[in-house]
């Protein structure tokens, strides 16, 4: 080794850290949590990660606030779940309680997505963008602000209840209540206009839902992202369990890469002069102090572990001090793992020997794997990319293709029928124009079959006819009572029922409904 990576061995500090949620040393559930004080973590990791929590909770917290004009008969909210109309409206798109079928492929888009990402970056969802993992780190960022870093927060904690304590513990916990609120807030005004919304809300004229909503979401936002924190990924998260089968051994997951690391030594430059085998670990437990889930990713692949990546960035400044060539902790392949292993280990007929590994210089030798990105791009992956840009095309030319006009028809059940004075039979239908646009319509009504029959509107023009122009209000549904009555003469004409058509002349949408005439059984 060389004397100037010796001398600076001796200047890396070592934490005393424990990985208390690993499962060799993890208890069960019902053992008094040990708290975890993870270190603040410096690198592009966590750099990345402040981006994806501004990015993520930017989307959350504004999106209700964005306009969108959609005229004067439509909500100018961009996003908004109208319960009360049963309209989802996204931007430039409305979704009608009869389509919720393009919600659902939605969702199983987003499902499809997470085992995407999962069989080419592991658990990078969990890692970087879930729900749980971002107000984690915003609220360890309010907690650093306040308390300090990892070793004063644990000297605060193992401290009596002094002034000092009390006062930051409760201005802590008062900012978490505060984000709490601010979630909840944020999560009641995708259901209504926000600023109308907000209004009624401080001024308390907001209906109790609201409120009720608001403090279900505050207490479990404050618990699980101030309280729990990793016990719920540990503990109530399902998807640790069944990523494993999204996995294979050319899916990207932070790797220790113990043929390079072991054997580990704290004292390098005593172990260099007894000529002792060292590796690039010095134990120095960095990795442990910053993980947030409180393992320590040199035990190898764990469920606890969220593939966060921070344990990277901590190993890699530890590296740079060293003057040692970074990726000691990594994104790796099972594949190039075993294969540098294996190469370090003389095909697992020894020991590891980080010498194996290397050549006279110190460099790696050509036989040592290292990540390409190329990887990503393999069959597997390309094939559930496929799926889901295939599911993801569907819903678009769904939504391009569908129709904004829809004609609904129910016969009335009782009476089915009515035999008026003169013979002739009456039936009634409740009928329905959807006009899915914010634009108002003249609908043409008309029947078709029967030629005899004759049509009513109650409300509409004043007598009988075949057909009927029709005004309808924009994004709205109108209905109408229909009335179609057949002469005495010609009730054999009921046998072939008729066809009710609602046209649009100016768009040419069209819909159709095949109805049923009833009537007396004829006399034999």
């Amino acid at each position: 080794m060389h004397p100037r990576s010796l001398a600076k061995t001796q200047s890396v500090e070592r934490l005393e850290a424990e990985s208390v949620s690993a499962a060799r040393v993890r208890k069960p559930l019902y053992e008094k949590r040990r708290k975890i004080f993870p270190k603040r973590a410096e690198g592009r990791f966590r750099r990345f990660k402040w981006l994806i929590m501004l990015v993520t909770l930017g989307i959350y917290y504004l999106t209700p606030w964005i306009r969108w004009d959609r005229g004067s008969h439509a909500p100018d909210q961009a996003v908004l779940v109208d319960l009360a109309a049963r309209r989802f409206y996204f931007f430039f798109i409305e979704i009608w309680p009869q389509e919720f079928f393009f919600v659902a492929g939605l969702l199983v888009m987003a499902g499809f997505g997470l085992f995407l990402v999962t069989s080419a970056v592991g658990r990078a969802w969990c890692g970087y963008a879930c729900p749980q993992t971002v107000w984690v780190d915003l609220f360890l960022v309010i907690e650093r602000f306040i308390e300090g870093d990892r070793n004063a927060r644990m000297r605060l904690d193992a401290g009596p209840w002094t002034l000092d304590k009390i006062v930051k513990r409760l201005a802590k916990h008062a900012i978490w209540v505060l984000i709490g609120v601010a979630t909840g807030g944020a999560w009641i005004f995708y259901f209504a206009d926000a600023p109308s919304l907000l209004k009624s809300f401080v001024t308390f004229e907001a209906p109790p839902v609201a409120y009720f909503t608001v403090a279900i979401l505050t207490a479990t936002t404050y618990v699980f992202g101030g309280l729990m924190r990793e016990q719920v990924c540990t503990y109530m998260c399902p998807w640790p369990r069944i990523q494993a089968t999204m996995l294979d051994e050319n899916s990207l997951v932070v790797t220790y890469n113990d043929w390079r690391g072991e054997p580990r030594s704290r004292h390098a430059k005593k172990a260099a002069a007894t000529g002792e085998v060292v590796g690039d670990c010095v134990d120095c437990n960095a990795c442990v102090a910053v993980c947030p889930m409180g393992i320590d990713i040199r035990d190898g692949q764990q469920l606890e572990c969220i593939t966060c990546a921070l344990c990277i960035d901590a190993c890699d400044g530890v590296m740079d001090k060293l003057g040692r060539a970074r990726g000691l902790i990594s994104y790796a392949t099972l594949s190039d793992y075993a294969a540098n292993l294996a190469l370090a280990t003389s095909n697992r007929a020894a020991a590891i020997d980080p010498r194996r590994v290397r050549d006279a210089n110190g460099a790696f030798v050509d036989k040592v794997r290292h990540f390409d990105w190329r990887i990503i791009f393999r069959t597997r992956v390309l094939l559930y990319f496929a799926v889901w840009a295939l599911m993801g095309l569907g819903l678009v030319y769904g939504l391009a293709s569908r129709d904004r006009f829809a004609l609904n028809v129910l016969h009335d059940r009782n009476p089915q029928y009515v035999v008026e004075s003169d013979g002739s039979a009456r039936n009634g239908y409740m009928v329905k124009l959807l006009n899915m646009i914010p634009e108002q319509r003249t609908i043409t009504l008309t029947i078709e079959g029967m030629p005899s029959a004759r049509m009513r509107i109650a409300g509409q023009a004043p007598g009988d006819g075949r057909s009927f122009a029709i005004e309808v209000d924009p994004d709205k549904v109108t209905a109408l009572k229909v009335f179609v009555t057949l002469p005495k003469g010609n009730l054999a004409e009921a046998d072939a029922g008729f066809t009710l058509i609602a046209d649009d002349p100016s768009s040419h949408e069209q819909d159709l409904y095949q109805a049923n005439f009833n009537r007396a059984a004829p006399e034999r």
